[in-house]
């Protein structure tokens, strides 16, 4: 039994996977972490990971705020734990402390736990370069009111896929405002929010006469649950260093 340490329990996302984690026979959440008080989730809940020294665990899964990295990163690091990061919106810092803590424990990060979302991904690697001289590259996201961070994680990621991938010079673009002509070289990023919309992200290469687009819908936060759960199993007992969904998708 692999027994999780569930960091932002009480969130929306925290209470998916409390939900979904029945379906993993394999995995138990031995403890939460919350700034909110609740008792009714079925296992302890504590305010900060620290007050968690005590527990066995064998994977800590976050699903919460930037601002919790620093404090779970060293957890981590103390109990030689392996971490799964879900939270999406770190800074350039944070994500170099994320890399920094991949030498000494093993490191899971996704911008997207979807598997739909990662296939995506793989295949802009492949067709990215290939149509760029041809068509103009734009990325639409869209998601719930509540969301923090804009654009996504999501689209962050497959704009940087479609970057690297493509040999020329480009540049992200996000949103447009002004009177001003398209530049090829722009990879056009724009954000919508409203409602609950759990999460949509489209890519379209438009060409002359033609148009080609990828999209991926999720429809419910569930998805995201059991790609972060596969995630758990997946890095129970793993060695030190930087893992992701590509492991998963190709193991």
């Amino acid at each position: 039994m692999v027994k999780i340490i569930l960091s932002g329990c009480l969130g929306k996302m925290g209470r998916v996977i409390s939900n979904s984690i029945a379906n993993f026979p394999s995995l138990s959440i031995v403890a939460g972490i919350d700034r909110n008080d609740d008792t009714s989730v079925g296992y302890p809940v504590y305010s900060d990971i620290k007050k968690c020294s005590n527990i066995e665990a064998d994977v800590v899964l976050d699903f919460s705020r930037p601002e919790t990295l620093s404090s779970l990163l060293q957890y981590c690091k103390e109990k030689t734990l392996p971490i799964v990061l879900c939270t999406t919106g770190y800074s350039e810092k944070e994500l170099y402390e994320i890399e920094k803590a991949s030498k000494e424990i093993p490191v899971f990060r996704s911008a997207n736990m979807s598997i739909g979302i990662n296939l995506i991904n793989n295949i802009l690697k492949d067709i990215s370069a290939m149509l760029y001289e041809n068509y103009d590259i734009e990325i639409i996201e869209k998601h719930h009111n509540q969301k923090v961070d804009s654009p996504s994680g999501t689209a962050l990621l497959l704009a940087n896929t479609i970057k690297n991938a493509i040999p020329s010079e480009t540049e992200f673009k996000k949103g447009r405002d002004g009177i001003c002509k398209r530049d090829h070289k722009e990879i056009g990023i724009h954000a919508i929010r409203g409602g609950s919309i759990v999460g949509e992200h489209e890519v379209i290469f438009a060409g002359q006469g033609e148009l080609i687009e990828l999209k991926h819908s999720a429809l419910s936060r569930e998805v995201f649950a059991v790609g972060a759960l596969k995630a758990c199993e997946f890095m129970y007992q793993k060695e030190k260093g930087m893992y992701s969904m590509d492991n998963i998708i190709k193991k």
